[in-house]
């Protein structure tokens, strides 16, 4: 198990711990999130590295006091630009299946999004233009609890039409670096 600095994914606006980052040129993203600088940049690029990198060894490396390097990380996570985490691999903490699963809706989206958001299988909820209105990646345990998720409890959600599983065989790459590019 190792730490990663995952830049936030989530774009929730009535949480503020989990809004995107904003531009980097520094004009934000036009959905009231502040800019992230280039020193920030640098931060999260360190942190990338290694997420238990010391603020002293990450200041030295963008030109910042230890104090100083403290503070911005804390106001990167407070806004949600960031997250520092540990990043398992599923199978040796006992989830031997993951699929992402593509979920077609009537009407609103959002009230689906939401349900499904809520529950703890679900590891990354995205609303799409496309093929599918959700994209839904999952995890469990085995095949037996994917089916129950997928079945009974997607399925379930008033104005779910249809779903479609994509049942992972190996996973070949899985990077957070895309934060800082």
């Amino acid at each position: 198990m190792h730490s990663e600095v995952v830049a936030s994914r989530s774009a929730d606006p009535s949480n503020p711990r989990s809004s995107r980052t904003g531009n980097p040129g520094g004009s934000g993203s036009g959905n009231g999130t502040p800019p992230v600088d280039a020193v920030s940049l640098a931060i999260i690029e360190q942190l990338q590295e290694d997420g238990r990198r010391p603020y002293a060894a990450i200041g030295k490396a963008v030109g910042l006091s230890e104090a100083a390097v403290r503070q911005r990380v804390q106001k990167l996570l407070d806004q949600g630009v960031m997250q520092i985490v540990a990043v398992t691999d599923p199978l040796t903490v006992g989830f031997r299946r993951q699929a992402m699963v593509g979920i077609n809706v009537e009407g609103d989206v959002d009230p689906v999004a939401d349900a499904v958001a809520a529950m703890p299988e679900a590891e990354y909820v995205v609303m799409t233009a496309g093929s599918h209105d959700l994209l839904v990646e999952i995890v469990c345990e085995d095949d037996d609890h994917l089916l129950d998720v997928i079945n009974k409890r997607i399925r379930a959600l008033p104005g779910v039409r249809s779903t479609e599983s994509f049942v992972y065989l190996k996973l070949k790459k899985q990077t957070y670096m895309w934060g800082t590019r």
